[in-house]
């Protein structure tokens, strides 16, 4: 069986690694290359560096911290934010990064998945998905971080994004995002069954326990946070000693 992952997210706004609740009131965590390289040392099995505002703002990402990021890591990393053409993803990939992200972009235009696939392989293509539960149950998907929303729903635009060609699906509930009361387990445990690519869970860790759960109960394959780890509040090295003990398979450092 292969190794659970452990996932530090970055959040980058203005060259500042920033966290919100619910995608709103960031605030400052430090400079995202030095948190990165201390992750790194720290035991994490990859790292995930999202440009929050270049979808929004209409910029693309930045290619100077991704080559800063590339000469301190010896991890692999993910880059998001901005990308929207397969010169962005060429230009992310010759700076450094091991894989990028697309999630607005891929809304807008999914035929880029089957490009980005086509061009420089699945594993090179993750497909990130900001949902949120609507009254009626569904999980409608939203595009710009979060503010607007689609007529896409989750579990049909998972399957359709696997079927063009993703490596990895990385889903943000945006009801849990850094509430810190445990993932969404009912729909990674649907996206589990719906799907033979990698879930990567996000939003809503908030305990040690929750990374167990969302292993074990939702059955993803990866469990990406940020303010926990960020601030101090979760070690990944405890982190990982405390998912052995429960029997889940973990890459330990020491």
């Amino acid at each position: 069986m292969l190794a659970k992952r452990i996932i530090p997210c970055l959040d980058v706004k203005d060259g500042e690694t920033v966290k919100g609740t619910n995608f709103v009131n960031l605030r400052s965590a430090g400079d995202p290359v030095e948190l990165g390289r201390l992750y790194s040392e720290q035991g994490a099995d990859e790292l995930v560096f999202l440009d929050i505002t270049a979808s929004h703002e209409g910029r693309k990402t930045f290619t100077d911290m991704v080559s800063r990021v590339a000469a301190t890591l010896n991890i692999p990393f993910t880059v998001g934010g901005g990308i929207n053409e397969l010169g962005d993803v060429e230009r992310l990939l010759s700076a450094g990064a091991d894989k990028v992200s697309i999630n607005s972009a891929a809304l807008r235009h999914p035929v880029l998945v089957n490009d980005i696939t086509r061009r420089f392989g699945s594993q090179v293509c993750v497909v990130a998905i900001d949902a949120k539960q609507e009254a009626d149950g569904k999980w409608r998907c939203y595009l710009n971080g979060g503010r607007v929303p689609t007529d896409r729903t989750l579990f049909d635009w998972a399957q359709e994004v696997e079927d063009r060609g993703a490596g990895e699906i990385l889903f943000t509930s945006m009801d849990h995002d850094g509430v810190k009361e445990g993932f969404a387990l009912d729909a990674l445990s649907k996206l589990h069954d719906l799907l033979s690519i990698p879930v990567i869970a996000s939003g809503g860790a908030g305990k040690m326990n929750h990374f167990a759960d969302a292993f074990t109960i939702g059955h993803a394959d990866a469990a990406l946070a940020a303010s926990v780890f960020h601030f101090g509040e979760i070690g990944i090295n405890d982190l990982k000693h405390h998912l052995s003990t429960q029997g889940i398979n973990v890459r330990m450092t020491s």
